[in-house]
């Protein structure tokens, strides 16, 4: 009887890319691309050339080809000039401006997409990202602008009443359910309302947020000792908050690969029946979880009144960036380094967006659908592995079923 021959290098490739075909990572690339496609149809029924090349497509189709090739590839462009680099720009310093402004759009998707995608690492779904952005904002925001404080320290301690008001916020959903046993999708969404009308009241009410002198429910601006520091200079947007979001994609992958806590949090997360029964105290880490998903979310508030708006805000300063983070952390499947990639790109959907919007007229609503058509994919794997005839996770050629039978025979 002689031995098998040994695996060859082909075999190995081909097993290499069937992992990466059947993985979770490739589809969240082919929903991006599912959606931009349909994305592509719809700037082109919306184009108003293309309408009125179609009314004589059947005399002349190569004027409506050119038509919808023109609409969707100048879309596109301006896309690309507005969210990664603008060429028509002589200078690099003035060209890159647009990665800059991406960047600066997803600093407080990053951080708010952690907080959501670390939740979910737990099991829980925390859906109060509004609240708990608007909170940390309130805190970080009066400390920013009521007290006098040296450049530094002041940042400081605003950074950190805004980071701990986000995680005490949060921290309510977790201990209603480990007490009580209260869902936290139910609790997260009501105190998103208690947030909101709490803060519009303090925003109403002078002495406490609304800016002194004004009927408007606004805040003052921040003092610039509280202010984060631009990054590149004053040119641009892009400010000391996005090293704090890259900072917090690093704390929560050690947290989540590399800490004890992070195993934990990870054995709940796929069993908590199983996870007790181990000896771990799953009441205890869904409070935890919570605080630091809070944390984080609270970091993304505190981004956008010391970096974003710092000339004082309103009631709209969550700018929707709440509920975008449940998006982010879908696609980037709750991993750190995939949240990180995310929030770079729904940041280039915002900033790519509106100049699509004033370079061609292209309804921004229709990012919005591209971003709903995102979730919409990744949420149904199977349609994705269906129209790109992908192979099922764990599936195996017929052949190298045939051979692995015939080695077992011999």
């Amino acid at each position: 009887m002689t031995a098998p021959p040994p695996a060859s290098d082909e075999n190995r490739w081909r097993r290499a890319l069937r992992e990466i075909a059947t993985g979770n990572a490739i589809i969240s690339v082919l929903a991006v691309v599912l959606a931009l496609l349909v994305g592509a149809i719809m700037i082109a029924a919306t184009d108003e050339r293309v309408q009125a090349a179609a009314g004589y497509f059947f005399a002349r189709p190569g004027d409506t080809l050119t038509a919808i090739w023109q609409a969707v590839s100048g879309a596109y462009a301006s896309f690309f000039q507005g969210a990664i680099y603008n060429f028509r720009r002589p200078e690099f310093a003035t060209g890159i401006r647009p990665l800059t402004e991406t960047l600066t759009f997803a600093t407080p998707l990053i951080a708010a997409g952690l907080g959501v995608a670390l939740a979910f690492r737990v099991g829980m779904f925390n859906i109060g990202g509004r609240g708990q952005m608007l909170v940390a904002a309130a805190a970080g925001g009066y400390v920013a602008f009521a007290f006098d404080l040296p450049w530094g320290l002041h940042t400081l301690v605003a950074l950190v009443a805004g980071v701990a008001a986000g995680a005490i916020w949060a921290g309510i959903a977790g201990v209603l359910k480990a007490r009580t046993g209260a869902h936290e999708v139910i609790v997260t969404i009501m105190l998103n309302y208690v947030a909101f009308y709490l803060v519009y009241y303090m925003l109403r009410t002078p002495g406490l947020l609304q800016a002194p002198g004004s009927s408007n429910p606004t805040t003052p601006p921040m003092k610039e000792t509280a202010v984060f520091p631009d990054l590149l200079g004053p040119a641009y947007n892009l400010h000391f908050g996005f090293v704090l979001s890259i900072a917090a994609v690093i704390l929560v992958w050690w947290i989540l690969e590399r800490s004890s806590l992070g195993f934990r949090f990870r054995a709940v997360g796929l069993n908590p029946n199983a996870a007790r029964v181990a000896g771990i105290n799953v009441k205890s880490m869904y409070v935890y979880a919570m605080l630091i998903s809070g944390a984080l979310i609270g970091l993304a508030g505190v981004d956008q009144v010391l970096g974003t708006v710092t000339t004082g805000f309103s009631s709209g300063i969550d700018a929707g960036i709440g509920f975008d983070a449940i998006t982010v952390a879908l696609l980037g499947r709750s991993t750190p380094v995939g949240v990180l990639v995310a929030g770079i790109l729904f940041g280039a959907f915002k900033a790519g967006g509106f100049a699509m919007q004033a370079a061609n007229g292209v309804p921004i609503d229709i990012v919005l659908v591209v971003q709903s058509l995102i979730v919409l994919f990744i949420a149904a794997p199977p349609l994705v592995r269906a129209i790109f005839r992908l192979p099922a996770p764990g599936a195996r050629q017929p052949k190298a079923r045939a051979a692995k039978k015939k080695e077992a025979a011999r």
